[in-house]
């Protein structure tokens, strides 16, 4: 069983900063691609960044310059450090992790910025 767990969320004020952590356990092999989603109220899961096996990375262009993720392939964990948070960031975090045709997600964890 295959299990991924968030930590590192909570409230920030407009401009702060938080640190998401991800650390995949159980039987596996290294991921693929590891990387986060988010979902905000009443939005659907967007993609945050995509880090593939070889470093490469794919993000969206609204945390473009903002949000930065790295990854540790042999301890399949993932973070995304997360600067100049703007309330929009308001969402839900969640990690993946890609092996095959299999996705395997956390549970989810709240990320809230607001004055």
């Amino acid at each position: 069983q295959v299990q991924l767990v968030e930590s590192g969320g909570g409230l920030v004020h407009p401009g702060g900063s938080l640190r998401l952590s991800c650390e995949a356990s159980g039987n596996i092999y290294n991921f693929e691609d590891m990387g986060w989603y988010r979902q905000g109220p009443e939005k659907q899961r967007e993609l945050v960044v995509k880090i593939t096996s070889g470093g490469s990375t794919n993000i969206a262009n609204s945390v473009k310059g903002r949000f930065t993720a790295s990854r540790d392939n042999a301890k399949n964990q993932v973070w995304l450090q997360m600067n100049s948070l703007k309330p929009e960031d308001t969402s839900l975090y969640f990690c993946y992790g890609k092996w095959g045709l299999y996705t395997y997600w956390g549970q989810g964890i709240q990320v809230t910025v607001s004055s």
